[in-house]
């Protein structure tokens, strides 16, 4: 068991906590944490994105989705935490478990066995206890967990007279290392590839709040922080962003910002800057006249308490998420010109892996030897790092590169069926002249975010690989045509997306896409292509999203192709019967998506018989288009062997 664990139990008792909660975030909704927020991790020991811990006085279990099945399951065992398959058939979600939790209390004598309810000091003076004074207690850091989920614990823990102390942050009193939360450089973003400057993406936001109807909007969620004014920042791994909160108001926009981290020419005329841990006391001196939006996504639930009584809250998604998910002209050539260059650093590596692959299998054949981890073979063995490692070179050499967009997975054999695999020093894994290596990465350049998953084939492929890997493609082609009315969601694209790999009895288990940032998260949203995430979102064009369906084989490859596709206005002659979603109506506006990756697919994985004509017409025809983009760019033996690569492929 961990000792993390049974010191958390420790200090649950002290403080009178019968059950806690550790979820994944930040102060800010965030996905990718800077390492002090990492809490959850330093607990558990699982390491994945996302995740949520239960700690009661006997039980540990932790709730993850089907990313992070294989990967939660090693780094769980013998920790004393129970792994909670989310979406899973008989698996319980948080809030049933809960339920019955406090059910199981009530049928109990009800007092707490943990100790009295602690006068914790609270969080940058919020007020989240709440509840009896004796009994059972349920205890999370209300700083670090959404509103959405935070009052849905409470509407649970009220249901069975549980009481709530949402003022401690217990992981930070066990946690004697815990990094240093302070603010990195923050940098002007150049409107040559942002488009649009601050003041016109102010006057856009109040005119959507004066149309809401709210005279208030508490702005929590760093993206967009970092969008509305232009700037970038380092505080958060992967992502360009500045820890950060506004408060905008009619006469006023307030910037809260932690010390050290920017010079005052950076901030825009008329913008307040106030130090980052006044938020709690800004809000609560709110006149109680006002009408104030909150994210309940992006917005902890400790902030929601401050709110006075008498000011009246409306939940709903920031205006600023929707206007910087619609890329505007000016964002949409730059993130072009930015995934040029993340084509070439990808056709440079896809190139140098497989000419050594060639000589590997070469080396072994001559002499007879198939111990491919012979120093006889190659000059240094390569393994998924390295070869990932390689990749981030490629992609250095590029101009305007900044950092990568997330950690690179780099999963071989086996390894490529954990969804969202990490690569460490025990588990990487030597490759060798067969099999495929799944890669997943991106980069954040100057000019635009970037995401790419390829399956690449190492060497010979079974029957069963290149079956598959088909399989996967045409339901990649499937979304990558698709042609859809206006008002299609993204949980309905998901389903065509999934009806090939379905049709053949395979399936995925995570989402077919996600909106992709603007030199800011990988990962934004509003828009989503999945069958819970994409339920209430139409795609509409501008929307940046990633086309990503796979498949994955326990103990044996995984596959995944993903490539971003934009939104744009399908062309107004389309016929009936065109259309993906549903029958063609001639007075509908249509929407299509355009490729806007540029990286050949693996073309001796593709089973040629198993295509519709459709289907291998648009594998040639982006070929071609992926050709003519990044050949200007290349050496000529680079260029020479991607011509082969981008051939036609015949029947």
């Amino acid at each position: 068991m961990k000792k993390e664990l049974l010191e958390l139990r420790s200090v649950m008792a002290k403080h009178g906590i019968d059950c806690y909660i550790v979820p994944s975030g930040d102060y800010h909704g965030s996905e990718y944490l800077n390492d002090y927020f990492k809490t959850r991790a330093y607990v558990s020991g699982f390491t994945g994105s996302a995740g949520t811990l239960v700690v009661t006085k006997n039980e540990a279990k932790l709730w993850t989705d089907g990313r992070y099945f294989i990967q939660a399951a090693a780094q769980l065992d013998g920790s004393g935490i129970d792994l909670m398959k989310m979406f899973q058939e008989d698996v319980p979600t948080v809030d049933e478990y809960l339920d019955a939790l406090f059910d199981s209390w009530s049928a109990g004598d009800g007092a707490s066995t943990a100790g009295a309810v602690s006068s914790a000091d609270g969080v940058a003076g919020a007020s989240c206890v709440c509840g009896a004074d004796v009994g059972r207690v349920l205890g999370f850091d209300g700083m670090v967990l959404d509103n959405a989920r935070g009052a849905k614990y409470k509407e649970t823990a009220d249901k069975h007279g549980v009481s709530i102390n949402c003022e401690l942050d217990l992981v930070g009193e066990i946690w004697t290392d815990r990094p240093e939360l302070k603010g990195a450089k923050i940098w002007k973003f150049p409107l040559s590839s942002a488009g649009v400057d601050y003041e016109a993406k102010i006057d856009e936001v109040r005119k959507l709040m004066a149309e809401a109807g709210v005279t208030h909007h508490f702005i929590a969620g760093l993206m967009e922080n970092a969008w509305l004014y232009n700037l970038r920042g380092s505080d958060v791994d992967y992502t360009p962003v500045f820890f950060s909160y506004t408060l905008i108001s009619p006469n006023n926009v307030e910037l809260f910002l932690l010390p050290g981290g920017y010079e005052k020419n950076l901030i825009p005329d008329g913008v307040t800057v106030r130090d980052y841990f006044d938020v709690i006391d800004a809000l609560k001196e709110l006149p109680t006249e006002a009408k104030l939006l909150m994210d309940p996504r992006s917005t902890s639930y400790a902030f929601f308490a401050a709110v006075p009584e008498g000011v009246e809250v409306v939940e709903a998604f920031s205006p600023v998420t929707r206007l910087k998910a619609i890329k505007n002209p000016v964002e949409i050539e730059s993130t072009i010109n930015a995934h040029v260059k993340d084509g070439v650093a990808m056709v440079n590596f896809i190139y140098w892996l497989k000419k050594q692959m060639a000589a590997v299998g070469s080396a072994a054949s001559a002499s007879g030897d198939t111990d491919y981890a012979a120093s006889s073979h190659v000059d240094s063995a390569l393994t998924e790092i390295s070869a990932s490692d390689y990749l981030e070179s490629m992609r250095k050499a590029q101009n305007g590169f900044i950092d990568l967009s997330f950690d690179t997975i780099s999963g071989y054999a086996r390894n490529g069926a954990i969804i969202h695999y990490k690569a460490t020093p025990e588990t990487d894994k030597l490759l060798e002249p067969h099999g495929f290596l799944l890669v997943d990465s991106g980069g954040q350049y100057i000019d635009g975010t970037t995401d790419i998953t390829r399956t690449i084939a190492l060497g010979a492929l079974t029957k069963k690989m290149i079956e598959s890997y088909t399989t996967v493609l045409r339901g990649h082609i499937a979304l990558a045509t698709a042609r859809f009315p206006d008002g299609t969601t993204g949980a309905e694209l998901d389903e065509i997306t999934r009806e090939p790999l379905k049709a053949s009895g395979i399936d995925y288990n995570h989402g077919t896409g996600h909106g992709i940032g603007h030199v800011l998260c990988v990962h934004e949203g509003p828009n989503s292509i999945s069958a819970l995430g994409g339920k209430d979102q139409p795609i509409i064009p501008g929307m940046i999203t990633s086309n990503e369906p796979g498949v994955y084989f326990e103990d044996e490859f995984g596959i995944r192709i993903e490539s971003e596709i934009l939104c744009e206005v399908a062309d107004s002659t389309a016929m009936r019967g065109d259309a993906n979603v549903s029958d063609c109506d001639a007075d509908a506006t249509y929407y299509n998506f355009r490729t806007i990756t540029y990286c050949p697919l693996e073309p001796t994985a593709i089973d040629v018989s198993m295509l519709a004509d459709e289907e291998l017409a648009f594998i040639n025809g982006y070929h071609a288009e992926v050709f003519e983009t990044l050949s200007p760019y290349l050496n000529a033996e680079v260029r020479e062997w991607l011509a082969k690569e981008c051939a036609d492929l015949k029947r």
